[in-house]
């Protein structure tokens, strides 16, 4: 069963715009080659980071919002921890709200 999922991740400032482009993709592809859907991905720019992360004072931002099994996260993550391009990520399960019936008042 696919779960939603965020992932917010940093990549160093001093990656070109091809280096990101192909950063992106590599995880893009990693997450589908591990059977998950609905990927979207936002490049959010580069920023200043609010403290110094591996002597960096910049960075450039993704967030992908997908469907995935459990263990597509490990598998990202484990490469993201692996890489020289990721300076820090993040992943948080997404609450999926669901249609609750309202009750209903009736009148005297």
């Amino acid at each position: 069963m696919a779960t939603a999922y965020e992932t917010m991740y940093i990549l160093r400032p001093d990656l070109t715009d091809e280096q990101v482009e192909q950063a992106i993709a590599k995880y893009e592809n990693l997450l589908r080659e591990q059977g998950s859907e609905n990927i979207q991905i936002q490049n959010r720019g580069k920023r200043r980071l609010a403290y110094e992360i591996a002597r960096q004072r910049d960075g450039i931002y993704i967030q992908m919002n997908y469907s995935a099994p459990g263990n597509a996260i490990a598998i990202m993550e484990r490469a993201m921890r692996l890489s020289e391009e990721v300076i820090r990520y993040l992943t948080i399960k997404q609450e999926v709200e669901e249609a609750k019936a309202e009750p209903t008042t009736t009148a005297a």
